[in-house]
């Protein structure tokens, strides 16, 4: 790009920009060309995104946003990737690491109560923050 900068008149700013950004970030600049089957651009990434939604919304019936998302979104996207690429063997569903499985539940365990207690609060606020009092006076 700096050898031709010259042949493209007005836009040699904008390469002289692009060439400082990536030299400044190189290291990490293009970091999808390092890692085999990383989507490559933006595009990329929101048609594997856009497809885990589409095919979420089909299994659920739901129209709008999938509340199991807020709880579990990482872990659900995640499979919803994984099982595209290739068929998964019963070994494979195993933990390798159950430490970091048991991490994993109880995030998900914190995650699923925090919104139990949202919802709790949002029906019945009074009745909610009651109890809160209650437990504070004990």
């Amino acid at each position: 790009m700096a050898e031709q900068k010259a042949a493209v008149g007005a836009l040699s700013q904008a390469i002289d920009h692009f060439l400082h950004i990536t030299a400044h970030f190189a290291a990490g600049l293009f970091h999808c060309y390092d890692v085999p089957d990383l989507p490559r651009t933006n595009n990329d990434l929101e048609q594997c995104f856009g497809s885990v939604r589409y095919h979420e919304r089909r299994a659920s019936g739901r129209r709008g946003a999938i509340p199991g998302w807020v709880v579990r979104g990482a872990v659900r996207i995640l499979a919803g990737l994984v099982t595209k690429r290739r068929a998964r063997e019963r070994a494979d569903l195993q933990p390798a690491d159950h430490q970091a499985w048991r991490r994993l539940r109880e995030h998900l365990r914190y995650r699923r109560e925090a919104r139990r207690r949202q919802w709790r609060f949002r029906k019945h606020p009074a009745a909610y923050l009651a109890d809160i009092e209650a437990r504070l006076l004990q």
